[in-house]
């Protein structure tokens, strides 16, 4: 799901696109049996509920999943998620392939309101109900979960399908958490979830602004709970309608075993589920690969000193580490919490639909179940036709193509220079467009800012510290003067400055790099990262300069990171993935295993 922290897009190309669906879901209903459930939804929750009520799924032998995808964000990973299950895909293009389906997937992405808005027009939402109370196989997924209930705040109050009770409400982020919710976080898992019968003490991915909270009313809906900050429903079941908060496609190996319990209901119990240790949201360890064209034309990952990315030789040519798609399928065996792609290149001669990236992210998505960000030329720009395209555009052919979330650069940086002069929220910029349409969790700021020392804090209009090391001539302070271009021009803002207003104007999730750090292999900047991290209320991820397991342990301990970054170390093969994580498990700091 994409939970928006501001006024949403209508999603008009998608009704417009879908001009032939019913409005009133006539078409033949099919109900399972005389004693099946029913709900009403002026009374949320109120059921003629059998005591012997069969949770048997469709016995239809055939392997299709119907899905309803209405236009909005990244469905591509449920798609390649259902297809390594075995299974084929219809898509619901009228109320009635809703109501004849044999089981039926909601990758609910996007915000609320739209959602409702679009179930509502195509007659969409009232097929859904009949569905779901004539106790047809279901699963609703992130938002697919939140639309089942009566009414979200999100942007609203905004009316919901109504058949559990409950309102969905935002994270209370005065209650000392990170709003957006993003990571792999543990379930408590109740009697007969069924479908989390494998998932045990495992980490599952969650990423969403907003939840819905057990009460009295929705109890026996709740078949798991999450706590973050509080505790909020994590999934529900009854009868054969499930519904999770979190993301099972990108939930790795435990996520897919939930998808196969939904997809085939009579496997036999498991008299073991996956061992593990989850207990809380865990800090993620992300593998990123810097991907542009080397001299040949060839696509390949390679890894900056300082942002140099040549190699110090006689031919100068680009540093090789290996084929982005190999790279990546690689680190998501080896447990990486995420890959994030950079793509330094820009490809600008390409139409969008073929630029390289898109393709390497559409492989990628195909066996990779964990989240992917994409980074670099999220901007408006026109093609070598002479074809133009705005910067909404690029982040929805990324999403489309598998991305979960993009990141943004120096078009970030100029945005908050903007709203810094003016504190004026103009709402026309890549962050802040990007942010509205897909919700504030999909939109990363990736900051490369350099350390310029000072003798005094008053020397610079910037947040100026005092650092851990001083500086060549002894000097106790410093700022970090933000850079554009791939850290080839400095601009007129601190990191500091810049974080607090992309924060403002839409980012979900800051990544930290340091310049003076990159490629040197002597750990994170502690004092740049604690900076940042004490400094906004959103996620921070460390970048530049890990080159042990130690430093990993040291950014996690001294600063609020909610993430590390690493490159060079894992490419070059220094340090395994599974070395890192099984330090920070040494120093009782928790991981998804």
């Amino acid at each position: 799901m994409i939970a928006m922290e501001a006024t949403a897009a209508p999603f008009s190309s998608v009704i417009s696109s879908r001009k032939n669906l019913s409005s009133s879901p006539s078409s033949s209903i099919r109900v399972s049996s005389p004693n099946s459930l029913f709900l009403s939804r002026k009374n949320p929750g109120k059921f003629k509920y059998p005591r012997s009520l069969s949770v048997r799924a469709s016995s239809s032998s055939d392997s299709v999943v119907t899905l309803l995808d209405y236009g909005a964000g990244n469905v591509r990973s449920i798609r390649n998620a259902l297809r390594h299950l075995g299974f084929t895909i219809k898509d619901v293009q009228t109320p009635g392939d809703i109501l004849n389906a044999d089981r039926l997937i909601f990758p609910g992405v996007g915000a609320f309101a739209p959602a409702m808005d679009v179930l509502n027009k195509t007659g969409m939402a009232e097929a859904l109900c009949t569905y779901i109370e004539n106790d047809r196989p279901f699963l609703g997924i992130c938002l697919g979960l939140q639309l089942l209930f009566e009414s979200s705040e999100e942007n609203g109050p905004v009316k919901g399908l109504g058949l559990i009770p409950g309102i969905v409400g935002r994270f209370d982020s005065s209650a000392g958490i990170r709003v957006p919710h993003i990571g792999w976080n543990a379930l408590q898992v109740g009697k007969d979830s069924e479908i989390l019968d494998d998932v045990g003490n495992r980490h599952v991915y969650f990423v969403h602004s907003y939840r819905a909270i057990p009460s009295n009313e929705n109890k026996e809906w709740i078949s798991s709970t999450c706590n973050y900050g509080e505790s909020f429903i994590s999934s529900i079941r009854r009868g054969n309608v499930h519904a999770v908060q979190f993301h099972p496609e990108k939930s790795g190996e435990v996520g897919l075993s939930v998808l196969n319990r939904f997809l085939n209901p009579n496997l036999p119990a498991t008299q073991k589920p996956m061992e593990g240790k989850a207990s809380k949201l865990a800090k993620r360890v992300i593998a990123c690969l810097d991907v542009r064209s080397n001299d040949k034309g060839d696509l390949v990952v390679t890894k900056g000193d300082q942002y140099d990315v040549r190699e110090q030789s006689n031919e100068n040519e680009v540093r090789n580490l290996g084929k982005p798609v190999d790279l990546a399928g690689q680190y998501y065996k080896d447990g990486a919490d995420e890959i994030s792609f950079l793509n330094i290149t820009g490809f600008r001669d390409f139409p969008l639909g073929d630029l390289p990236m898109i393709q390497v992210l559409r492989h990628t998505s195909k066996n990779v179940f964990v989240p992917l960000t994409v980074g670099g030329g999220i901007r408006d720009f026109t093609d070598a036709s002479g074809r133009y395209y705005s910067s909404l555009e690029v982040a929805a052919e990324y999403f489309r193509s598998g991305a979960d979330k993009i990141s943004i650069g120096s078009d970030a940086v100029y945005a908050a220079e903007e709203f810094v002069k003016s504190g004026v929220k103009t709402g026309k910029s890549s962050l802040e467009q990007i942010s509205r349409v897909y919700g504030n969790q999909a939109v990363v700021v990736s900051i490369d800012p350099r350390r310029v020392y000072v003798n005094h804090p008053d020397d610079v209009p910037y947040k100026v510290i005092r650092v851990t090391n001083p500086g060549p001539n002894g000097e106790e302070y410093a700022w970090y003067q933000c850079t554009v271009s791939g850290g080839r021009e400095g601009r007129p803002i601190g990191a500091y400055e810049l974080a607090k207003a992309v924060e403002e104007l839409g980012a979900g999730e800051i990544l930290l790099n340091c310049i003076d750090c990159d490629g040197q292999g002597k750990g994170f900047d502690i004092d740049l990262v604690k900076l940042i991290s004490d400094s906004v209320g959103i996620p921070v991820i460390a970048s530049s300069g890990a080159g042990t397991p130690g430093h990993f342990s040291e950014v996690f301990e001294k600063t609020n990171a909610s993430a590390a970054l690493a490159a060079g170390i894992f490419h070059r093969k220094e340090v395994p993935i599974q070395a890192v994580k099984e330090h920070l498990q040494e120093e009782d700091i928790e991981v998804r295993i």
